[in-house]
């Protein structure tokens, strides 16, 4: 929770004053903020919005400070200036809808269903590891970990060409799987 800072003019010019009632002030919202957060929550729905909501009204507060008699009081008002707060903030939002003749349809979805994309990569994955283990982990590091040629080299121990032609055979293997033929259709 933000505490409240206000620095206004007018307090400025006698800080005896100041000093002698923001402990009154200070020890009052110290006190109450839990229950007053709990009314903002319930008027905006949204935790962030209701400390900043809570905030302004204890603002407004703060400077009406020294004309609030009754002190008992002090609930109502906070409660006020947090209703009041909030109506004009909900007068001021801009809307965004405008009546129509027509309900408007959604844009199509592009791409694929993603329960064939999945059942894509469920194949995909079934045929690589249906290829040799040394084949494998090199298309693995390769394409899933996207390292380059010469990391996965040095991954494996192994020379820059005897990677390039074993994921060259892999790939050739992946391409006429059965499996992933019947998929891709």
């Amino acid at each position: 929770m933000t505490t409240l800072v206000c620095s206004s003019a007018s307090h400025a010019a006698a800080p005896s004053r100041q000093a002698a009632r923001y402990p009154s002030f200070s020890s009052y919202m110290r006190a109450r903020q839990p229950v007053l957060l709990r009314t903002a929550r319930s008027l905006t729905g949204n935790p962030s919005d209701a400390e900043d909501l809570l905030q302004t009204a204890l603002a407004k507060t703060y400077v009406a400070w020294e004309r609030i008699e009754d002190h008992r009081a002090l609930d109502g008002y906070v409660r006020r200036a947090l209703l009041n707060t909030r109506t004009s903030q909900w007068r001021k939002r801009k809307v965004d809808e405008f009546a129509c003749e027509e309900m408007p349809e959604p844009d199509p979805v592009s791409g694929d269903d993603p329960a064939e994309q999945q059942a894509l990569r469920d194949a995909m994955w079934r045929a690589i590891m249906r290829l040799p283990a040394r084949q494998r982990a090199m298309v693995v590091l390769r394409y899933y970990e996207d390292l380059s040629e010469v990391q996965t080299a040095e991954v494996l121990g192994v020379s820059v060409g005897t990677v390039k032609s074993a994921v060259s055979r892999a790939l050739g293997k992946l391409r006429d799987d059965a499996e992933l033929g019947l998929v891709r259709k």
